[in-house]
Order: structure tokens, then C-alpha cells, then sequence
């Protein structure tokens, strides 16, 4: 009677073992191995093929995320690289500014100089005290955008910028006695404030030179006057004609110009 295989993995019979074991124990150890070796097979074939799915899919996954993080991260470095290539196109076209204004310095404009003299050869006169009355040019030696307008007390400026007046005048009082000479600017027919200066005169033939500055910041078109007025009508702004040795004296002489604020 035919035995059956104590293994499908080797397909032997006991008859078959007996052959070359002579020992019945030995053939039972035999058998009992072989028996948990098909056992382990078909738990590990089977355990096998379980996790071999089960990473499948893990590394399906994982492959699946590792390829949408390398496109997004190929699109940040796109959007970076172009960001980064800005910003680097920007710094050279600083550098190649700033390399030129090194090598080229932008031409300084220079300001065209305004300026004026003018002065009066009449002796000027109040005719009512204590009331103010404007200083008047008849005569102009130099000029340049700056000039006598109408009526001849006004000096006007064709340009804007800071202008230094600079004016010197001469006083007679031909009574005795004691008289007030005050005298002042006024911009476009306003009266500057602070702007005055008081001389006192005392006795007859009693000459005296004053002079003065003062610094406006003009528009185009503006106008100064030069302002006095006296308490006595026998104080005046005195003109004397020329006489060996000395040339003419002026009553007053003002001149004009803006060169203060230099080159722009």
C-alpha cells in the first residue's frame, strides 16, 4: 500500500525515506520538519504577498507626491529664477547709473546773474511831514534784469531768487534846529516789516551819508520801494553837482543783484 508524501515541497514517501534512514525516529523528525517548513511556506508566501501589495501602493503613494512636490517646486524655482533675474537686471542698471554719474557728473546749471544800478542826480523832498513818500531813480548805469519801472521809485526783478539791495543816500537840513529822517523798504507797495532806520538831524548845513542792505526773496515781476519820510520839511535827500575835485553826488544810489545763491 502506497504511503502518502510527508512533504510537497519534496514529494517523498516513508517508504522512500526508509531507504536511507534506517532509524524510525529519525524518519519521524524527518517528517515533523518538513511538515513546519510547508507550514512557514504557505504563511510566508501568504504574509508575503500581503505586504508586497500593501508597499506597492505605499510606494505608488509616495512616487505619486514625490512628483507633484518636483513640479511645484520646479514652478517656485521658475517663479524665483525670474524674481531673482529682476532683481539682478535692476542692480545692474543701478551700477551702470551710478558708473556714469562717476565718469559724468550732470552739467551744473548755472543761474544768469540779475543785476542793476541806478541812482538820482534831484535832491528829493517830503511835502507833508510825518507822511511817506518814495525815493525816485532818473538814471541807470548798469542792467540786467533787473530795472526802473513806472512809476521811477519802483524796482522790478524779471526772475526769481534771492536779491541783495544795497543802497546809499545823502541827507541835508538846510534849517537850524533838530529834524528826523526815517527811512524804509516796501515790497510790492507793502511795507516790509522791521525794515526802518532813523537818522537824527540837528542844525543847518548839517550833510550826512547812510547806507544800507537788505536781502528780499523776489518773484518775477516784484517790485521795491525805497521809503522816507521826515518830521521837519527842511531835512532832504540831497543831490550836489560836481565840483574840482569830486564828480557829482547823487541823492541816492542803489544797486541790485541775485548772485547769492551762486551756482545751482
Amino acid at each position: 500500500m502506497a504511503t502518502a508524501p510527508i512533504s510537497r515541497r519534496l514529494n517523498l514517501t516513508r517508504d522512500q525515506l526508509a531507504a536511507f534512514l534506517t532509524d524510525h525516529q529519525q524518519i519521524r523528525q524527518f517528517e515533523l520538519l518538513f511538515s513546519t517548513v510547508d507550514e512557514l511556506q504557505v504563511i510566508v508566501g501568504t504574509d508575503f504577498e500581503f505586504q508586497a501589495d500593501t508597499a506597492y501602493a505605499t510606494a505608488t503613494n509616495a512616487l505619486a507626491q514625490l512628483a507633484a512636490l518636483a513640479q511645484e517646486s520646479a514652478i517656485n524655482c521658475a517663479l524665483a529664477e525670474n524674481k531673482a533675474n529682476q532683481a539682478l537686471a535692476l542692480v545692474d542698471k543701478l551700477t551702470k547709473a551710478v558708473e556714469g554719474l562717476q565718469m559724468t557728473p550732470p552739467p551744473r546749471e548755472f543761474k544768469r546773474a540779475r543785476y542793476g544800478s541806478f541812482y538820482d542826480t534831484t535832491t528829493q523832498t517830503a511835502t507833508i511831514i510825518n507822511t511817506a513818500k518814495a525815493i525816485t531813480f532818473n538814471s541807470t548805469d548798469l542792467s540786467n534784469g533787473v530795472y526802473i519801472g513806472s512809476p521811477t521809485s519802483r524796482i522790478i526783478v524779471d526772475t526769481e531768487g534771492i536779491y541783495n539791495f544795497d543802497t546809499s543816500f545823502q541827507l541835508d537840513k538846510t534849517a537850524g534846529g533838530t529834524g528826523i529822517f526815517d527811512f524804509w523798504f516796501r515790497l510790492n507797495g507793502v511795507n516790509v516789516p522791521d525794515s526802518c532806520s532813523r537818522i537824527r538831524i540837528q542844525g543847518n548845513n548839517a550833510e550826512i551819508f547812510s547806507s544800507l542792505n537788505y536781502f528780499f526773496d523776489l518773484k518775477a515781476n516784484d517790485y521795491v520801494e525805497l521809503m522816507f519820510s521826515v518830521d521837519d520839511l527842511s531835512i532832504e535827500v540831497t543831490a550836489f553837482a560836481a565840483a574840482a575835485p569830486h564828480p557829482g553826488i547823487p541823492s541816492i544810489i542803489l544797486t541790485v543783484n541775485n548772485n547769492i545763491g551762486g551756482i545751482q
